[in-house]
């Protein structure tokens, strides 16, 4: 029988395997915007299998608080963990959880993190009621805060036939002029992405609007 859900087991299997060695060069590689346990992404996904193999989920109703629990812990390593149970249980989000994703969005905020919430989580959250999804992100695309409308771009980038292809188009051209480098990637991932579903399309949009060059470049790199 499995133990109940206690945060404290991934602390202490954490805690158990820093590596202050490999602490430093992985703070570097996020511009040491983070500190780091030093554990590497292959190690950290077995301790977090231990750790579900071990205990229980949480209660859904718990889930947020359990995430956050870990979220605010200092070391990088644990907001990757908070990520990985939302994963773990999202067949229990709802359209109601988009304030509450949308505060770890906003929440130590980097690349990394943004691009496990939104494609992953976020998006599968839009699909359960696309009208509804869909005006919160184009409120997001409206945002002050760029992980914000990045998240908003991204949120369709595992769709393929099921991309809205007019919602992708509008909030691209929103933010198409930005100069945020990291607007810039996200456009050209996402168009980049679906190119594989729909590359005559991703040809015709991309020739018929003006891009930042590195969006246009990310967009076309396996296109003609």
């Amino acid at each position: 029988m499995k133990l109940k859900w206690d945060h404290n087991g991934i602390i202490e299997k954490f805690e158990a395997n820093r590596n202050e060695e490999q602490a430093g060069p992985m703070a570097a590689y996020m511009k040491n915007h983070f500190s780091f346990l030093g554990i590497k992404s292959p190690l950290r996904k077995q301790l977090l299998r231990e750790q579900f193999a071990e205990y229980a989920l949480p209660e859904p109703t718990q889930l947020f608080e359990e995430v956050w629990k870990l979220y605010v812990l200092p070391k990088r390593e644990y907001q990757y963990a908070g990520i990985a149970l939302l994963e773990k249980m999202k067949k229990h989000l709802s359209i109601e959880d988009f304030p509450a994703l949308l505060k770890l969005i906003e929440t130590k905020s980097w690349w990394d993190s943004i691009d496990s919430i939104a494609p992953k989580l976020v998006g599968d959250v839009v699909k359960l009621d696309r009208e509804y999804g869909e005006k919160v992100m184009r409120e997001w695309s409206n945002s002050d805060n760029m992980w914000t409308v990045r998240s908003a771009i991204l949120h369709q980038l595992k769709f393929k036939q099921e991309m809205n292809t007019d919602l992708l188009f509008e909030i691209i051209q929103q933010h198409s002029s930005s100069n945020e480098f990291f607007i810039q990637k996200a456009i050209g991932w996402v168009l980049r992405e679906y190119a594989k579903t729909n590359p005559d399309l991703v040809i015709n949009f991309v020739s018929e609007h003006t891009l930042k060059p590195l969006s246009k470049r990310e967009a076309m790199k396996h296109l003609k």
